[in-house]
């Protein structure tokens, strides 16, 4: 490098670091607190280990024990992101933080770190249930796809079950109010699959998202079982509701709700936290959605729905 470039270099430098002081708002500093992304995407990969063992995380012996196996994963899940659980509420309890769930605060015989880890024991003793939903999304995307050849297949290579699979890792962290760590863990899946799942929607089991790429689907959605989304789909907010000084005001629902069995094809753009699909509802590709659709009903792009 020349004596020239290296000065530019050093000059430049000098000029970011100003930036620091003067654009605030987009720099942590010295901040050990905050959730590292790269440590949350570590949690999540033993966690994906222990729901597809054999799956995820390597090859695994068949003479391997596997209590020893889980709980070693478990062992390691349990220490790091208790810590992170630790860090992120020390975080929150000296920024102004906005959780649509109470944090986990300590309680009165507890200090942060006893909150943090009855936090992590209550969120890990959920995975065998857990387990079972992921069971039946598999079974989901195996029976709703004619081209699965087998469950190994749709495990091993489909992007739409794994951003489900994400999602019902995240969710129960975010219901516990933990803020920050769930999103992590879904943006992870979402950069993976193109797939953007809020963790905080509310999924029934069974569900599949065939083909996955583009599908969004909001935070206050609820969807009910065995429903079945093709690529591009959006479940959103029709309109946000303003505060007097123009600011959106946070939480309420603000994104549909799906029922049972329903089905939505490719592009279909459904909106509005009062908009419910009825059970059995087939809603088709590119529909432009923001009425309640009745139970069983089939709406196409010529569909009229009137105002009830």
């Amino acid at each position: 490098m020349s004596e020239d470039c290296a000065d530019r270099l050093q000059k430049l430098a000098g000029e970011i670091v100003g930036t620091y002081q003067g654009t605030g708002g987009i720099n942590r500093i010295g901040d050990t607190e905050l959730p590292s992304q790269s440590r949350v995407d570590a949690v999540l990969s033993r966690l994906l280990t222990v729901v597809y063992p054999g799956y995820h995380g390597g090859r695994i012996s068949a003479r391997s024990c596997m209590e020893t196996f889980v709980a070693s994963n478990l062992d390691a899940v349990f220490v790091e992101l208790s810590t992170i659980i630790e860090n992120t509420l020390s975080f929150c309890s000296h920024e102004a933080v906005h959780t649509p769930h109470p944090l986990p605060v300590p309680r009165e015989d507890e200090d942060v770190r006893d909150a943090a880890e009855r936090t992590a024991i209550e969120y890990l003793a959920g995975l065998p249930a857990l387990r079972e939903l992921v069971k039946s999304d598999v079974e989901a995307a195996f029976e709703g796809d004619p081209a699965a050849v087998s469950r190994d297949e749709v495990i091993l290579c489909y992007p739409g079950l794994l951003a489900v699979t994400v999602h019902r890792l995240a969710h129960p962290l975010y219901r516990l109010g933990l803020p920050f760590v769930p999103r992590i863990m879904n943006e992870w899946a979402h950069a993976r699959t193109g797939t953007d799942i809020h963790p905080g929607a509310t999924i029934g089991p069974s569900f599949f998202i065939d083909h996955a790429t583009g599908v969004v689907i909001g935070e206050t959605t609820e969807i009910g079982a065995r429903v079945k989304v093709y690529q591009g789909v959006t479940l959103g907010a029709l309109s946000f509701r303003k505060s007097a000084d123009g600011s959106l005001v946070k939480g309420g629902k603000r994104h549909p709700t799906i029922g049972d069995d329903a089905t939505i094809y490719a592009n279909a753009t459904i909106l509005g936290g009062e908009t419910v699909v009825g059970r059995g509802a087939v809603i088709g590709g590119g529909c432009w959605v923001t009425k309640s659709v009745p139970a069983g009903a089939t709406i196409m792009m010529n569909t009229h729905i009137d105002r009830e």
